[in-house]
């Protein structure tokens, strides 16, 4: 059915909707991915109504980049298409936006000073010290999992598993006390789900939204102090101290970073590794071939992990001034939602892309962007805590018999939140 177009909209609204919540509700993820495959299919850029809001914030519709190409392009055109209008493809106010994302949300010259301050804390020995611990955390979580599925109980495997090396990792490196790790774990967990009703109804998704964010953003500010009276060995005080071009980081912004962190160095790692524990139990074949060569094979492997999980669904960019995109006229402020989920799963560019398969080469998918000035920060820290965990995974937890996952609902975040799973 033809979805109506209101007197606002510049533009005649898609007849498939994926706008809709209940579109990202279901678990049937081969019906959302042939909903992509149409839309990938026809000619130019098709034209959707606005996602639900979380804050009151007008909006007439997004521009839908469904395939690899169109991504990629966007993605490495920074000038033509920006970031500063917001990277959210709900609706919600920039100013919003720049709170929850920092840098994200920027554009040269602003995002490259930004983008340099950070990267200058993430040195070779900052990241070479931090792999130690990552080996370390990797083998006390499977050691730990192993006691509670020796029990014989059925456990949950995010909660057991997933969830707790990323969010160690980022309280090594930052230096995020004991004590304080839960509470800021939950914070970037439900920040970022908060389209689930779980985390919060409809109608109180704004004030909790605000809430968790004034948590991560106070943590972050808190700890920036202490290291500046106390400095330490870790990221915060590399990054307090960090200087380009006579600019520091601002404590406001440093609550932003907090933010991003939880969310981008969390999350999606955590959501990658039950997507893919989850597979290579599925598929025994995978995992026997990865384990004769595990040093030789892993790195081919991740960027499948990656590709296959596609933890961040979508990201927005802006036009900045009237262009053209695979034939579509589009107009400087409208907005583009560019679908990783199905960018990863372009039949144009992958050989048989619903299927999960360790031995793809080459790869090109865009689970950590589309490449350009925005790509993902921390890409390599996440393959170096997938390559420590998968490794401790594979070669000491047995067999085990695998639930039905419970989903995230998101437009966002391919999450799960839980995953039943016991010895079998």
């Amino acid at each position: 059915m033809t979805i109506d177009s209101p007197p606002t909209s510049p533009h005649l609204y898609h007849r498939l909707d994926i706008s809709d919540e209940n579109f990202w509700k279901t678990g049937d993820f081969r019906t959302r991915d042939e909903t992509f495959a149409q839309l990938r299919s026809e000619e130019g850029l098709s034209w959707h109504q606005p996602m639900s809001a979380v804050f009151p914030h007008e909006e007439t519709g997004y521009w839908a980049l469904t395939r690899h190409a169109d991504i990629r392009e966007v993605s490495q055109n920074n000038a033509v298409f920006g970031s500063s209008l917001g990277v959210a493809l709900d609706p919600m106010p920039a100013e919003i936006q720049r709170m929850t994302t920092y840098f994200l949300s920027m554009d040269p010259p602003d995002h490259t000073r930004n983008r340099r301050l950070i990267s200058s804390a993430f040195t070779p020995r900052q990241v070479k010290r931090i792999e130690g611990q990552i080996k370390e955390n990797a083998r006390q979580v499977v050691d730990d999992l192993l006691v509670d599925l020796r029990t014989g109980d059925q456990l949950d495997f995010v909660s057991a598993c997933s969830a707790k090396l990323p969010m160690k990792t980022i309280s090594d490196m930052i230096g995020i006390e004991p004590e304080d790790q839960e509470a800021v774990a939950y914070a970037a967990e439900s920040l970022f789900s908060s389209s689930d009703d779980e985390y919060a109804s409809l109608e109180e998704r704004a004030m909790h939204v605000m809430g968790q964010l004034g948590i991560l953003q106070n943590a972050g500010i808190e700890l920036a102090k202490l290291r500046r009276e106390d400095p330490r060995e870790d990221l915060m005080t590399n990054i307090v101290n960090a200087e380009v071009d006579g600019h520091k980081v601002s404590d406001n912004d440093i609550g932003s970073f907090m933010v991003l962190l939880g969310s981008a160095g969390n999350d999606t790692t955590k959501q990658t590794t039950t997507h893919v524990f989850k597979a290579l139990v599925e598929n025994p074949d995978q995992r026997a071939w990865l384990l004769e060569d595990f040093d030789g094979r892993i790195n081919t492997a991740i960027d499948e992990f990656v590709r296959w999980s596609t933890p961040v669904v979508s990201f927005a960019r802006h036009a900045l001034v009237d262009t053209e995109l695979a034939g579509t006229p589009i107009a400087a402020g409208e907005k583009l939602g560019m679908f990783y989920c199905s960018a990863n799963r372009d039949q144009d560019v992958f050989d048989r892309p619903h299927e999960f398969d360790i031995t793809r080469t080459p790869n090109p998918h865009v689970g950590f962007g589309g490449g350009g000035a925005h790509f993902c920060l921390g890409a390599q820290l996440a393959k170096m805590e997938l390559r420590h965990l998968f490794y401790e995974l594979l070669t000491r937890v047995p067999d085990v018999t695998l639930g039905e996952p419970e989903y995230l609902n998101s437009s966002f975040v391919h999450g799960i939140k839980r995953m039943p799973v016991s010895l079998a």
